[in-house]
């Protein structure tokens, strides 16, 4: 039989196990996350066609918006049927800009010509004058087919090389997740690996980073976001 002094430690040893559990299971990803340390600018563009799969992700992207340093400015746009919808312009309010977000429409009606004249007409919402970082992330599956699917000229479109331009000349950097779209992306590899190919160049050669895990499926959003806090704090 155990001691009475046996028992009570066996009690505390249990009871400490328990606390542990309980506090585990009640701490928010979003804590347990390793926070951007300084103030940015940030453009979040959606596209509007992506699978519906993405609609799942909108939570913990308004956790990343929430979990900004103090200071920072976020804009919500969503490149959609060939225009960029402005859901929110540049906040300091990121509980506003966070409850901006809304699903995707997830359709083919809704289809950019190419992600990237969007992107342009975003960039132009930067403040020169802004305090911190410049950043846009562009949610998208990169594909531009708007002269056509030329697998040789993946990488190297004209509204690509533009956007490229124009964010190096407003000192913006680039970040994008890749998720596949409703149309080709979502039944062409070929076009997968074409869009991720696309999203690549504009992140390394604006001094942004790219974000996918293969070409077929969807990935969540969870690893991108602790991998972009990484970065961002990298580059801090």
């Amino acid at each position: 039989m155990f001691s009475q002094r046996k028992f009570l430690i066996l009690l505390v040893v249990v009871a400490s196990f328990a606390l542990t559990a309980v506090a585990s299971a009640t701490t928010p990803t979003a804590q347990r996350q390793t926070p951007v340390q300084a103030p940015i600018n940030i453009a979040i563009l959606i596209q509007d066609d992506l699978v519906s799969q993405v609609s799942n992700e909108i939570r913990v992207t308004a956790d990343f918006i929430r979990s900004l340093p103090q200071g920072s400015r976020v804009m919500v746009g969503y490149i959609t049927s060939g225009s960029l919808q402005v859901r929110q312009p540049f906040t300091s309010d990121l509980n506003s800009a966070a409850r901006s977000l809304r699903i995707p429409i997830s359709s083919t009606s809704a289809s950019p010509y190419n992600p990237y004249v969007e992107v342009i007409e975003a960039l132009r919402h930067f403040d020169s004058s802004g305090k911190g970082r410049n950043v846009i992330l562009l949610v998208s599956d990169g594909l531009d087919d708007s002269r056509g699917f030329d697998t040789t000229s993946a990488g190297y479109t004209i509204d690509l090389e533009r956007a490229i331009r124009e964010a190096n000349n407003r000192n913006v950097a680039i970040y994008t997740f890749y998720a596949p779209a409703v149309g080709l992306t979502s039944r062409s590899r070929l076009a997968a690996s074409y869009g991720q190919s696309s999203l690549n160049r504009v992140a390394d050669e604006t001094g942004g980073r790219a974000f996918f895990q293969g070409t077929s499926g969807f990935v969540t959003f969870d690893p991108y976001f602790k991998q972009l806090r990484q970065a961002l704090n990298q580059v801090y």
